[in-house]
């Protein structure tokens, strides 16, 4: 078995071959090759802190590296063999599972456990349901944390939300069936993502490189869930089947058991599939943007074309409309995921963006998207003021009012950005400064929501 020493050894021997390759290129001086290979070894340090291989860290580190700099692309394509060997086949060494594989399943074991732990003690389903997002995405920022061994003031600072949300949760007095828990739970689960974020980046997460690599773990995360969701609807389904073709009824089990442990299994496996499937090639998420971006860009356009056809046709104190519908609960998260989607879609684009790449005609379609948003999110905007008018404030639509508020910010300055960089006067560095910065706004509303709304309508 090969020793630690050796490992290093290899690393080194890997970082000098790169280095060379880049000393042929006669417009790097020595200076510039200095500054390249700390810049390879700070990555591959991070990489290695959170539990991968010596090999994997270079590889994906010099992967990393290329969206920033040419010549370290020309090097990982002239390497193609050896990444496309190491994401199908693993290292010559992987002789038995790696220690980040053992370390995830035993966190999803964590997870299922503890997701049964309320109604093991006998408590109803809604105390379940209140602390789902607590029990579930803790046992993901434990791994996290265990996973990229970090310090404690890293601890304190996830733990800290965690407690709150817990106190908030389960101190609050609220009504059985009372909309603003569910309002709770809902904008919890989005603050506490981002506590999770800290966990993934450890003391780095003031700096935008760690944000967008927070981002970027977000949405091949949400790749990875879906296809885990999809193969376990599957599975769940043939046992159902196999288990009713003999007379025996499994569903109350399946109900009970399997289905919430999986689920709550699934969230932290997804994690682990991230870091070891990490961006050898291009993963699927950047793929789907590229899919997706012309698609929201169309459902955009076509509901701004059908709201303005029944402004002309509609009266102002119609029950159906955009004016009307747009006080209604269900309606209200439709528009708002909507919206939320296509910001996504936007950070993922630019987490996945060359620094260096020139502007595109992709980067003109984001653009007409940014725009379009803007403007359903106007129009909203418009509904809700004037039904809250009419009617009174609720729970929802303060919560939704807010929420469009800060998505109109940061889709106006992301329009205007882009703009900027379209025109060649705003970098990528740029845009991403700005996205990132939201991140901090998105966790201080989201638990505003849950921690005055409630009180203010008093728990109904």
């Amino acid at each position: 078995m090969e020793t630690t020493g050796t490992t290093d050894a290899e690393l080194e021997r890997q970082i000098m071959q790169w280095r060379s390759f880049l000393q042929a290129h006669p417009a790097l001086g020595d200076g510039d090759l200095d500054e390249l290979e700390d810049h390879l070894r700070d990555r591959i340090d991070d990489l290695r802190s959170r539990g991968l291989t010596p090999d994997e860290a270079f590889l994906i580190a010099v992967r990393r590296l290329g969206r920033v700099d040419q010549l370290s692309r020309e090097f990982a394509r002239e390497h193609s063999d050896r990444l496309w060997k190491q994401l199908v086949l693993g290292s010559a060494e992987s002789t038995r599972p790696s220690r980040g594989g053992l370390l995830a399943v035993a966190f999803a074991m964590v997870a299922a456990v503890v997701i049964k732990l309320p109604a093991l003690w006998g408590a109803p389903d809604e105390v379940t349901m209140r602390n789902a997002p607590i029990l579930i995405l803790g046992a993901l920022a434990a791994y996290l944390l265990v996973r990229g061994s970090r310090g404690w003031r890293t601890w304190i600072a996830v733990a800290v939300p965690f407690a709150a949300a817990a106190v908030i949760v389960n101190a609050f007095p609220f009504a059985p069936g009372a909309d603003t828990l569910l309002l709770t739970v809902l904008h919890l689960t989005v603050a506490l993502w981002i506590a999770v974020g800290i966990a993934y980046v450890g003391s780095g997460w003031r700096s935008t490189s760690a944000r967008m690599d927070f981002i970027r773990f977000t949405g091949e995360w949400v790749v990875y869930l879906a296809l885990i969701a999809i193969g376990g609807g599957v599975l769940v389904a043939l046992t159902l089947g196999v288990f009713s073709a003999i007379g025996v009824t499994i569903e109350g089990v399946a109900e009970d058991w399997i289905l919430p442990c999986g689920a709550a299994g699934a969230v932290v496996v997804a994690a682990w599939l991230v870091d070891a499937k990490k961006s050898v090639i291009e993963n699927m998420a950047p793929v789907l943007t590229k899919l997706f971006t012309p698609l929201f860009t169309l459902l955009l356009l076509t509901f701004l074309a059908a709201a303005a056809v029944q402004t002309i046709t509609a009266s102002a104190d119609a029950e159906t409309g955009l004016l009307g519908m747009a006080s209604q609960r269900d309606v209200l998260i439709i528009f708002d995921v909507t919206l939320v989607v296509v910001l996504g879609l936007l950070l993922y684009t630019l987490s996945a963006h060359r620094s260096d790449a020139p502007a595109s005609w992709f980067d003109t379609l984001q653009l007409v998207m940014l725009v379009a948003a803007i403007a359903v999110d106007l129009l909203v905007l418009a509904a809700m003021l004037t039904r809250i008018g009419e009617f009174g404030a609720s729970p929802n639509k303060l919560a939704s009012l807010g929420l469009n508020l800060i998505l109109l910010a940061c889709l106006a300055g992301a329009a205007w950005l882009q703009v900027g960089y379209l025109r060649g006067k705003t970098t990528h560095a740029a845009r991403e400064r700005w996205q990132t910065g939201f991140l901090p706004v998105y966790a201080v509303w989201a638990f505003a929501v849950a921690a005055i709304l409630p009180p203010l309508f008093a728990f109904q």
